[in-house]
């Protein structure tokens, strides 16, 4: 197997364009598991960990972060916690902390796993993805444009994942996930809610209950339409909610967990996420926190 380690982000564009079918790693923390356990084994890896630039963020005029591909969960959490708080709970529950160190949001689109814990809070915070090519440039996919299939994306083969862009959050932010335990393993299911109060909508992202991960588009269309931002939660608003959260998956049955669990507790936590964020928003909370 043939190891390239560029130094630069042309060189690493150029490389990709050359040998396409090698596979890029950043922390490494699939890729490895998938080799040594023998799941998949490319003609070669394309190591990103020399580029400097992929480890940088930067607010840009716009008001928006641009996040580094490179950048790992630990500093996610700790440099922009504040900013990206759903992002943030999802890469607390990303593994061990030796794993946080290592991984990263970028290495977590380019497996493009349905149950990848960063995919969701990206749907629900309208992420989008920088990807460039040695032949196109640079391209932006909209998250929920990204997600194509079981392990696809929206990536050329010649394409390198490059950055991903995010508003700073305009209100609460949650993330929740069924596993075993609360982090050091895979979902069976996850849920991320984010309220943007000056628009008067609600983003979704579901994860590891359907081929993709995916917005409940529906239910987001029906708190756009029904909620009321001046008034407590009505319960059965909040049920109805939870039902069309569980209406966009399309779950199967595995070692993990049923279809018919999944549905369950996306709703559970569809009705249960809204409920914190709602609490948030209307206590204030947010705006101390923001401010």
């Amino acid at each position: 197997m043939d190891f390239l380690r560029p130094a630069t982000w042309a060189e690493a564009l150029a490389a990709k364009a050359d040998r396409p079918e090698v596979a890029p790693i950043q922390g490494g923390t699939d890729m490895m598991v998938e080799l040594n356990f023998d799941v998949r084994r490319p003609a070669g890896l394309l190591d990103l960990n020399r580029i400097a630039e992929l480890a940088t963020w930067s607010e840009e005029a716009d008001g928006r972060l641009r996040v580094g591909a490179g950048v790992s969960y630990a500093r996610l959490i700790a440099e922009l916690g504040d900013r990206l708080p759903g992002l943030a709970q999802a890469s607390r529950t990303v593994g061990s902390p030796q794993i946080r160190n290592r991984g990263t949001v970028g290495g977590n689109l380019g497996a493009a796993s349905p149950a990848g814990d960063s995919h969701p809070p990206l749907l629900a915070g309208d992420a989008v993805i920088e990807v460039a090519s040695a032949a196109r440039g640079v391209r932006m996919i909209p998250a929920a444009a990204f997600y194509l299939g079981v392990k696809r994306s929206a990536l050329e083969p010649d394409e390198l994942i490059r950055a991903f862009w995010m508003s700073p959050a305009s209100g609460p932010q949650y993330f929740s996930k069924v596993g075993t335990r609360n982090a050091m393993v895979i979902a069976v299911c996850s849920f991320a809610i984010a309220l943007h109060p000056a628009e008067r909508r609600v983003g979704t992202g579901i994860g590891s209950a359907a081929p993709t991960p995916r917005r409940a588009v529906a239910a987001e269309e029906f708190l756009a339409a029904e909620l009321d931002w001046e008034a407590r939660l009505d319960p059965a608003l909040l049920g109805r909610f939870g039902e069309l959260a569980a209406e966009a998956a399309s779950p199967i049955d595995d070692v993990r967990g049923t279809a018919d669990y999944r549905r369950h507790a996306i709703a559970v936590m569809a009705r249960r996420t809204l409920t914190w964020a709602w609490h948030e928003l209307r206590s204030g909370r947010f705006e101390r926190r923001a401010g």
